[in-house]
């Protein structure tokens, strides 16, 4: 991307000090907001050009865009952007987190798997009331796993899931050849999910994702199978899923759900087969490290006039 105007006026707001992240030249003019407490006053605002949205805070930190007349880069913690996209005003750059979350959500998603299948739910509870409750679980070991939106975050749950034996399908939304064998077409799923007994979705939420997992998907899906969803809720439609639940004949995982976060009295809180997680895929230790060297690259980049990773708006047309 063009340099601006003045390299020596450019402004970078970011959610932790420049000491933290580390490798940056100590003439970076650095306003520092975690995203608690009051932001910067305007006239610091005013000179912002490159933003990096402190994690978790998108709903308060996107009151301050328009406060920034100069800005030119918005950098989110997160891989899925889909709730800023409509505030980053006219020509200004928007990036997203790919990477930052792959391995603490790649063990989330195998984590819910593992857990879903060995019914481990059903020990906590148990424990709980002090029974002893043995019997038989399936394993993950000689199990299908459909792999459903191919990108990075699911090559890294490939990468954790080989070590357990299962047989691995990748779904892309058009068909190529990755590191580790063929990725199918969403054409092919009708081919593919009666063969899937596990379905893991890492697809952004998009135009052409949102509900993507219908009735008609489900129905697919063979008996006793189950879906992982660590990608958006609204991905899949929560009634069609709910009319599988209630039936016995799937067992779902979710990270994720719709409505999110999910209201006291919803009935996904007591479906049968179904265990939830508070969307906590990406918020591990895993997160901090990465992030930062995100950060470290990206503010580099722009300070040396280099094209930026990850971007997302302005869309190639």
């Amino acid at each position: 991307m063009d340099r601006p105007a003045d390299p020596g006026a450019a402004r970078f707001l970011l959610p932790y000090p420049p000491s933290r992240i580390g490798g940056l030249s100590g003439g970076l003019p650095v306003a520092v907001w975690e995203g608690a407490g009051d932001p910067p006053a305007d006239e610091s605002l005013a000179e912002v050009e490159f933003f990096v949205i402190p994690y978790g805070r998108t709903d308060v930190a996107v009151a301050l865009l328009p406060r920034m007349p100069r800005l030119r880069v918005v950098q989110s913690l997160s891989a899925g952007v889909d709730e800023l996209v409509k505030y980053i005003p006219a020509g200004v750059v928007l990036c997203n987190a790919k990477g930052v979350h792959d391995a603490s959500t790649a063990e989330l998603a195998v984590t819910l798997a593992l857990a879903s299948l060995r019914g481990i739910p059903g020990f906590v509870r148990a424990q709980d009331t002090e029974e002893w409750q043995s019997g038989f679980h399936p394993a993950l070991a000689d199990r299908t796993v459909l792999l459903m939106g191919y990108g990075s975050i699911a090559a890294a749950a490939e990468d954790r899931l080989v070590p357990f034996e299962c047989d691995i399908l990748r779904v892309a939304r058009t068909a190529r050849t990755a590191t580790r064998g063929a990725v199918h077409a969403l054409s092919d799923l009708p081919e593919l999910l009666p063969r899937a007994d596990i379905v893991v979705l890492t697809v952004p939420l998009t135009d052409d994702t949102r509900g993507l997992v219908d009735a008609g998907f489900l129905a697919l899906m063979p008996d006793g199978a189950l879906l992982v969803n660590v990608s958006r809720g609204a991905v899949v439609e929560t009634d069609a899923l709910l009319a599988e639940l209630r039936t016995g004949r799937l067992s779902t995982a979710l990270d994720v759900t719709d409505p999110e976060p999910l209201p006291a009295g919803h009935p996904l809180w007591h479906a049968p087969n179904t265990l939830i997680s508070p969307h906590v895929g990406g918020n591990s230790s895993a997160f901090l490290p990465r992030a930062l060297r995100l950060i470290r690259t990206q503010l580099l980049r722009y300070d040396a006039g280099e094209p930026l990773e990850h971007t997302v708006l302005p869309r190639e047309l």
